[in-house]
């Protein structure tokens, strides 16, 4: 992955994050989220030289991240395939984080996956990313979380197709929670 990372230059990584932000604008019902996702492609498109921008989608069409559609007005729309959504989430996973409460709601966010051993990949996969959001573990296949996590857990689930063989518990009370308390300075 690292090496897809070098031959995808931030150019064409924010190429593929707005086209992204459209299909998710396309998919979101809530009027807020439309509001959040527009806000926020004008200000990366602009920053976009456009000489760099032709080179780049270009690029991208040869790397079939994108496909182009021709209309009769003469207007072309650029698509994202399912490689290039595939890449766009990759991007978005890597820096996702969780926002911390001002003050702990007292619950728990377990996360819990069973992922069978021909699989294993997928499985490391799963625990690297719940870790790196922050998740601690309780078990092998258990992490938990005390603040709102719900959304991050469901973006690397569908990342990875994974839906199947994770679940996500809110609990009141872990029997041994103190050290979870400590360890997240929750008191």
């Amino acid at each position: 992955m690292k090496q897809n990372d070098q031959r995808i230059g931030k150019l064409k990584k924010k190429i593929l994050l707005i086209l992204y932000a459209g299909l998710a604008l396309s998919l979101t019902k809530s009027p807020k989220k439309h509001l959040q996702i527009l806000k926020q492609i004008p200000k990366e498109w602009g920053k976009i030289n456009r000489q760099a921008l032709n080179r780049a989608v270009g690029s991208l069409r040869t790397s079939r991240l994108v496909k182009e559609e021709y209309h009769e007005d003469g207007t072309m729309t650029l698509i994202l395939s399912e490689n290039g959504k595939r890449e766009a989430l990759r991007f978005n996973i890597d820096k996702m984080k969780i926002k911390k409460p001002r003050q702990w709601d007292k619950k728990w966010r377990v996360v819990m996956f069973d992922v069978p051993e021909r699989l294993k990949k997928l499985r490391n996969s799963l625990r690297f990313h719940f870790r790196q959001l922050g998740l601690v573990e309780l078990q092998k296949s258990v992490l938990v979380c005390p603040y709102p996590c719900n959304k991050e857990v469901e973006f690397i689930v569908e990342f990875y197709d994974a839906r199947k063989y994770v679940r996500f518990i809110l609990a009141d009370k872990i029997d041994n929670e103190q050290h979870l308390i400590n360890r997240f300075n929750l008191s």
